[in-house]
């Protein structure tokens, strides 16, 4: 197996190259490119020093197996055809594909089968909030079909990348300092505040981030399923985490819905209120699985139920997602 990691330097190709090798996942010659600015980096993997490549439009793909993609869309647009030409399969991590009807949008949990059929070697891994919420929501989908969803993310720094890290945490010690805080890659200061803007406003009055919950959660669970979002910036470094409100056909108890969960793959039920035990950032990040709590019956709704959910954005929310993909292919 010849592997590519596109955008390597950045947090989730760092999370990449950790995940790949946690997982033992089967190389035999791994190639890392990047922009002009981290072309030449080096990155030790598995003992063995990597060198950046600058990524172009040439022959480098040639003999590649598997390339993650986590450089943007605009790069993930732009070299697409360069990086599948030879016939890798491109596992890719913006949001350039994810609606495109013959690319298939994955979270193995839920639909894995559908990456079998990816005509134009793409295969699109959802947004991070999105692919927690589906993992999650799967095995009470399979309880009784969902047909409304309200949700309120609480979404950390790493969502907007290693930068966006490196300012909260800049910013605290500025603050701490009585200096004034440094902001470049959020609308306002993060540190002591939320900010309820993730990506740019639509027409409509949601954001982008807010309108790929609607978009993505109905084509990875081949739903009709409606889905009203609010995302929020919070000042977690790593981690995200959702409080979702969900409508079924049928009533269902919170028992049923608890069992479903702890037996559900990649989920991990953390729920016991009288020992105030439920998932928090705090704990999640570095974690594989999406941990959930505070399950519920809705008091407005008879058909309802309420839960809290929380999970790595870098990790089960983009790269650990992508590798699960890849394992799947190779296991069929």
């Amino acid at each position: 197996m010849k592997i590519a990691i596109v955008g390597a330097s950045g947090a989730v190709g760092q999370e990449f190259l950790k995940v790949l090798e946690e997982r033992n996942f089967p190389i035999d010659e791994l190639v890392l490119f990047g922009s002009q600015r981290s072309a030449g980096r080096k990155y030790t993997f598995r003992g063995v020093e990597h060198e950046v490549r600058l990524l172009a439009h040439n022959d480098d793909f040639k003999g590649v197996d598997i390339a993650f993609t986590s450089a943007g869309a605009s790069a993930s647009k732009e070299f697409a055809e360069t990086i599948t030409k030879y016939g890798a399969v491109m596992i890719d991590n913006s949001s350039a594909f994810r609606m495109d009807p013959d690319v298939p949008l994955v979270v193995p949990e839920c639909n894995a089968e559908d990456a079998l059929n990816h005509p134009r070697n793409i295969i699109a891994n959802p947004n991070c909030t999105t692919i927690m919420m589906v993992t999650v929501l799967k095995p009470i989908e399979e309880l009784s079909h969902i047909t409304r969803i309200h949700v309120a993310s609480y979404q950390s720094a790493s969502g907007a990348g290693a930068q966006a890290m490196a300012e909260l945490e800049q910013q605290y010690r500025d603050l701490a300092a009585g200096k004034p805080a440094h902001v470049e890659k959020f609308a306002y200061q993060l540190a002591y505040n939320v900010i309820p803007q993730i990506d740019v406003f639509q027409d409509n009055g949601y954001t982008k981030e807010e309108m790929k919950m609607f978009n993505e959660t109905r084509k990875i669970l081949h739903s009709d399923v409606r889905c009203s979002a609010m995302c929020v910036r919070i000042s977690a470094l790593r981690s995200h985490s959702e409080a979702v409100w969900i409508e079924t056909e049928k009533p269902l108890d919170v028992k049923q819905v608890q069992d479903a969960l702890a037996a559900a793959p990649g989920v991990v039920l953390q729920d016991d209120p009288a020992t105030k035990t439920y998932p928090m950032p705090l704990f999640t990040g570095g974690k594989d699985d999406i941990y959930v709590g505070r399950v519920r019956k809705d008091l407005a709704n008879d058909n309802g139920i309420t839960l809290w959910l929380s999970g790595d954005q870098i990790k089960k929310g983009a790269a650990l997602n992508a590798v699960q993909i890849a394992e799947y292919l190779i296991s069929k």
